[in-house]
């Protein structure tokens, strides 16, 4: 009678032990560890940065007194910052507005050209620089979490420094201006921490004609037309707020 009294008392602690086992696992298969949390990339917000690269203007230079004209493309060293604003209207879609600021070490001397005039054969020269050049305009991404693909379309302005000179009589007229045309363009942008990130942008300008100033003294009438377009590709670097 004890033994079997015994019996059924392990018996029983054996059948509590196991659905303690049991009610345990099942405890730990029906309460896994939540997945872990991946960020998102947040593009709204102010930024600040700057920006280098390379830049070249293609364009013509006609004096319209005697008929001489250059044409060339020079290109140089670019260097400036950038300020805007971005909005994400969606999550993946971005609006915003960006203002652009260089300078630039652009400058071309082109080969001489004899015309002819009403005081006989002349050899002319010229040389152009540009200064700075400037953009404003909207853009608009697509976002992949820190990754965003851009289009921008707006207004650009550039500041030349034009001069021909007469080689045979030792003149010159000189053109210094700035002008406006539109512009357009597009870039990636790479969030490679909450407040910074990394972009290459490309920006085309397509400018209108500079015509301006006269030989002095004698061509007082003269003027020159210079038309061109300017180009860019920078890397630039900002800090997001």
């Amino acid at each position: 009678m004890r033994s079997t009294w015994l019996y059924t008392a392990a018996a029983t602690a054996l059948l509590m032990t196991s659905g303690s086992v049991l009610a345990a696992d099942l405890a730990i298969r029906k309460a896994p560890p939540p997945p872990p949390i991946i960020p998102v990339y947040n593009w709204t917000g102010f930024y600040i940065g700057g920006n280098v690269g390379g830049a070249w203007e293609s364009g013509t230079i006609t004096d319209n007194f005697t008929g001489a004209s250059f044409s060339n493309t020079r290109s140089g060293f670019i260097g400036g910052g950038q300020i805007g604003y971005n909005w994400q209207v969606s999550p993946n879609w971005v609006l915003g507005v960006e203002w652009m600021f260089d300078g630039t070490d652009i400058r071309s001397d082109t080969a001489t050209v004899t015309v002819p005039t009403v005081l006989g054969p002349t050899t002319f020269s010229a040389n152009a620089k540009v200064d700075w050049v400037t953009t404003v305009g909207a853009r608009f991404g697509y976002a992949v979490n820190n990754w965003l693909w851009y289009g921008k379309a707006g207004g650009g302005w550039v500041h030349d420094s034009v001069t021909v000179n007469d080689i045979t009589d030792g003149l010159s007229v000189s053109a210094n201006d700035t002008r406006g045309g539109w512009m357009a363009g597009g870039g990636i942008e790479y969030g490679f921490t909450p407040n910074w990130t990394a972009r290459v942008d490309y920006t085309h300008i397509g400018l209108s004609n500079v015509t301006d100033v006269g030989f002095t003294p004698v061509f007082v009438g003269d003027t020159i037309t210079l038309h061109r377009h300017f180009d860019m590709v920078t890397a630039g670097i900002n800090y997001k707020f």
